[in-house]
């Protein structure tokens, strides 16, 4: 039996090495690129931003406030590294006209030339229980954290395509690998954006050339395969220190508060360098801190793998990390329910009263 598991491991890492050149991607040279961030004035998106234009890239930034967005063009432009590097804004919101975001976005490469990366990054959160949270509530985060994605990433795949170059990045969220208590608006637009990006890579993982000079179109062998080179990461940031987790943190409930402090807030300048060296790697997933990378080994699923190693790793971690995830899952249920008993007898109180 020992003998059948050992030949089982080797034949896996076996199989990992003979397909890891296929899927292994040529990481992407940001000095001189065009890098467009949504949601780029401020938190995450901004971080971002400088984290690019700190290695010689050139900024489009998109947000709503115009204001905002030109304080964060003049911090932006300070960590320069040549006299070329420009910062263009751009006020527009991406999630209510398509035709809108694609126009602007025609504009922006004409200025700067073909967008080598795509962050998005504009998103929103409303926290509370199911039931007290407004119908339009839920209509609206759909919009912004889904369909704000979908968008800037529609417009400008197609010229990623016929280069045969690119990297788009869906910012999610912890939120988007685990549904918590308050989150029913927020966590299905993070869930949402996984799964839209597992459908887009699949979809470029290759260029099919047809060769029209060929008389039997049956036959196979008139096509030919090139990589697109274009690659799609998924970014699950923790709580963060950004303006819209402080916003946010103003309306969530006890209960959600508390299983958020079981672990700590991260800086958006150390959340930002993690997805943009994972963007240009190609990875497919990008986490931060010890929760994250477990949380994605054990939300992995059928999600790409970007090397041997992490298809390694997933596959010797899983068990032990499903059963370390049990025990977060018995202590944020504990939470739910210490909080609903001192709810309760505090009510009670009030009542005898």
């Amino acid at each position: 039996m020992l003998l059948l598991a050992a030949a089982f491991v080797v034949a896996f890492v076996l199989l990992l090495y003979m397909v890891s050149p296929l899927i292994s991607p040529k990481p992407l040279k940001l000095p001189g690129a065009h890098v467009v961030v949504t949601g780029g004035s401020s938190g995450i998106g901004k971080c971002i931003a400088i984290e690019c234009y700190k290695q010689g890239a050139f900024i489009t930034l998109i947000a709503r406030d115009e204001n905002k967005l030109l304080q964060t063009k003049k911090e932006i432009e300070k960590y320069s590294v040549n006299d070329k590097q420009v910062v263009l804004c751009i006020s527009v919101d991406v999630s209510k006209d398509y035709e809108q975001v694609e126009n602007v976005l025609k504009q922006a490469q004409e200025k700067l030339g073909p967008v080598d990366l795509l962050v998005n990054c504009a998103g929103t959160s409303v926290t509370g229980k199911f039931e007290a949270i407004e119908v339009n509530s839920f209509e609206r985060l759909m919009a912004v954290n889904y369909l704000g994605s979908v968008y800037p990433s529609r417009a400008v795949i197609s010229t990623m395509k016929e280069r045969r170059m690119g990297r788009i990045v869906f910012v999610s969220s912890q939120a988007g690998q685990l549904g918590l208590f308050g989150y029913t608006a927020y966590s299905p637009t993070k869930f949402a954006l996984r799964g839209l990006a597992e459908a887009l890579q699949m979809e470029i993982l290759a260029l099919c050339k047809f060769k029209p000079w060929v008389e039997k179109p049956c036959d196979l062998s008139h096509i030919s395969v090139k990589p697109y080179n274009i690659y799609v990461t998924v970014a699950y940031p923790p709580d963060t220190d950004t303006p819209g987790f402080a916003e946010e943190s103003k309306t969530k409930p006890l209960e959600t508060k508390l299983i958020s402090e079981t672990s700590s807030v991260c800086q958006a300048e150390q959340v930002a360098r993690v997805i943009v060296k994972d963007a240009i790697q190609g990875n497919f997933n990008s986490s931060v801190g010890s929760d994250g990378y477990m949380l994605s080994i054990l939300t992995s699923g059928m999600s790409p793998v970007t090397s041997i190693t992490e298809g390694l790793q997933q596959v010797v971690c899983m068990g032990i990390f499903r059963i370390i995830g049990l025990f977060y899952l018995g202590s944020f249920d504990s939470i739910v329910r210490r909080c609903m008993m001192q709810r309760e007898k505090s009510e009670s109180a009030d009542k005898t009263e």
